[in-house]
């Protein structure tokens, strides 16, 4: 009779702690609700170029009490397809919109025209054109600077003397904001080395991408502006296809940094995407949060990453929010 009541008195007291646990997690799911939505966009959402940029994301949405969802989508969004998934994203709720802008002609306008309604942020790139003004705030590295970077020190491994070297040119898009940027950057720092630009790849269809390269005429040095190219001209110098050319590069993938230490990349200029994220987060987050603030622009700095440099205390942070 003693065990029946001592056996009676735990499962009650078990009962008791399942319930409690139920009722505060509906609590926190009801909360939750009332939270403020961001849906964020940008170009093939699962890769892992994004792994850092979404690590910051997460961790802003968690400071600032944000519901964030990052939506699926696949390669090479084209402007019909992004500004639809917007629109789904305002009709299914979202507050505000997080945005990696495709090259578009009209691209510019039809976000101004949405940020009448909603709040929009740019990532990356900007949508104006050289010389027009455009009122939608974004966070972005200098592009301009991670190019003359990769030029200062393509410069520095040569002495200066670049002379009669050929030169490969590798992006993903050849009309994007933030790869012309790049490209006049690079141009800049090489525009007094007599190096020749022999070719420039981009826009590489899926169907290409495993062969493109091969089928360049011979380059000295290869560089890519962005981490698909990067990864890409590093998977193929892994394979020596490139005929011993030296790659350098702008990427912010487990990846491209997997070329760099296998020695298949020279130098790797590595932007700070967590920053990118945890910042255009928060902006966003203000923004919802009190409708009178206006969001501001943000340039987050970016890393020159060598071999030898790869496993430094600085550089272990950024290979840590890679990873994430």
């Amino acid at each position: 009779m003693e065990n029946s009541k001592k056996i009676f008195i735990v499962t009650e007291a078990i009962l008791a702690v399942i319930v409690l646990l139920v009722s505060i997690t509906m609590l926190r799911e009801k909360s939750r609700e009332k939270w403020d939505k961001v849906s964020v966009i940008i170009q093939d959402s699962d890769d892992n170029a994004w792994a850092a940029f979404k690590y910051g994301l997460r961790m802003a949405a968690q400071d600032w009490e944000i519901d964030m969802v990052v939506v699926g989508t696949g390669e090479k969004l084209t402007e019909e397809e992004e500004m639809k998934a917007i629109q789904n994203q305002i009709d299914l709720g979202a507050d505000a919109v997080i945005v990696q802008p495709v090259p578009g002609d009209g691209m510019q306008s039809s976000l101004e025209k949405l940020q009448n309604r909603i709040p929009i942020m740019l990532v990356e790139s900007s949508v104006a054109k050289r010389g027009i003004e455009c009122n939608i705030p974004v966070v972005l590295p200098d592009n301009y600077a991670m190019g003359r970077a990769l030029g200062e020190e393509l410069q520095k491994d040569y002495n200066g003397n670049l002379k009669g070297k050929k030169l490969g040119i590798v992006s993903q898009y050849a009309d994007s904001n933030a790869v012309t940027e790049r490209r006049e950057g690079l141009k800049a720092a090489l525009d007094q080395s007599e190096i020749e630009i022999c070719w420039e790849v981009s826009d590489i269809s899926p169907d290409e991408k495993d062969r493109i390269l091969e089928s360049q005429a011979k380059a000295d040095v290869i560089i890519a502006l962005d981490d698909y190219s990067l990864t890409l001209v590093g998977k193929s110098a892994s394979a020596n296809s490139l005929y011993g050319a030296l790659v350098y590069g702008i990427g912010n993938s487990t990846e491209a940094v997997y070329y760099l230490d296998a020695g298949f990349v020279q130098c790797l200029v590595a932007p700070d995407e967590f920053n990118m994220g945890y910042q255009s987060l928060t902006e966003a987050a203000k923004r919802v949060k009190n409708m009178f603030r206006e969001p501001q622009s943000r340039i987050v700095s970016f890393t020159v990453i060598r071999r030898d440099t790869l496993f430094s205390e600085e550089n272990q942070k950024i290979l840590f929010t890679m990873s994430q």
